[in-house]
């Protein structure tokens, strides 16, 4: 016979799907409200919108109306493929060589890897312009670039090292008494069981990168305009409603890639 429900079970039950109910839809609220403003026929952000139209995204996709934010997307997605690029090339070996040391010297140098991660990253913007400057460095594109792979390294960082620390030794082993060298025992074995972890880093790095304002704000010049800010200062000064139409890609975009992923990797899971 099954027992009945205790009142401290309903009580719990009350205060985590209540809360976890209140906290997504605190979440999804502002999504669901910045789409809709994205389809108004109006000429200004406003909730509920006047009426259905798709006028604004074909004025953010026209070049001839919407150019500044077309130079501003592109630098965006140049900084946030390079930053990827450059996490994938310094943060993934070092997760894996640091799992390889020692217990005590991997306790040791972990905390050094994740430190730009407990920096908030509006100090370390404006300590790499301070530091840059006194290194006769001015401004520029490439400075963001390696500003963002400085502070969102940890995160291809840790997503790696979750993947390194479960891999059996014994297979790097088993290679090596095949003669296989080191270098090719990587290769062969060890980077295509990382691959999850790396995969999962690149895309926490090119949202965080996309994304970013505070580095990007000390770091670059004048010249290298980024979507952020842009749609700051179009807010700023008009309430376009482009930035509406902006934000729904973006959301489009990122469920689409999770769709993919989703689609790519359930196979594997059910293997």
């Amino acid at each position: 016979m099954l027992e009945a429900h205790r009142p401290s079970d309903w009580a719990y039950r009350l205060f985590v799907y209540g809360v976890g109910g209140l906290a997504i839809l605190f979440m999804v609220a502002p999504v669901a409200v910045g789409l809709a403003m994205s389809f108004t026929s109006g000429q200004t952000l406003k909730f509920p919108p006047d009426g259905f139209s798709l006028r604004w995204y074909q004025a953010l996709l026209d070049p001839a109306q919407s150019a500044p934010i077309h130079t501003a997307i592109s630098h965006s997605l140049q900084i946030a493929v390079l930053a990827v690029i450059g996490t994938v090339l310094l943060a993934a070996p070092a997760a894996y060589g640091v799992t390889r040391l020692k217990p005590a010297a991997s306790a040791a140098v972990e905390p050094l890897m994740l430190a730009p991660l407990v920096l908030p990253s509006l100090v370390y913007g404006l300590a790499a312009l301070i530091a840059s400057g006194r290194a006769g460095l001015s401004p520029s594109f490439g400075l963001v670039v390696v500003g963002h792979i400085v502070v969102f390294g940890p995160l291809m960082y840790r997503a790696c090292a979750a993947i390194t620390q479960r891999l059996d030794p014994s297979l790097e082993e088993a290679s090596a008494l095949l003669g296989v060298s080191q270098f090719k025992t990587f290769l062969r074995v060890t980077l295509p069981l990382m691959l999850p972890g790396i995969f999962a880093g690149m895309f926490l790095v090119f949202m965080q990168s996309l994304d970013n304002v505070s580095v990007t704000l000390f770091l670059a010049d004048p010249r290298t305009t980024v979507l952020p800010l842009r749609m700051f200062q179009m807010i700023e000064e008009s309430l376009d409603v482009r930035v509406a139409a902006i934000s729904g890609l973006l959301i489009g975009t990122v469920f689409l890639c999770l769709l993919v992923s989703w689609r790519v990797l359930e196979p594997r899971r059910q293997h």
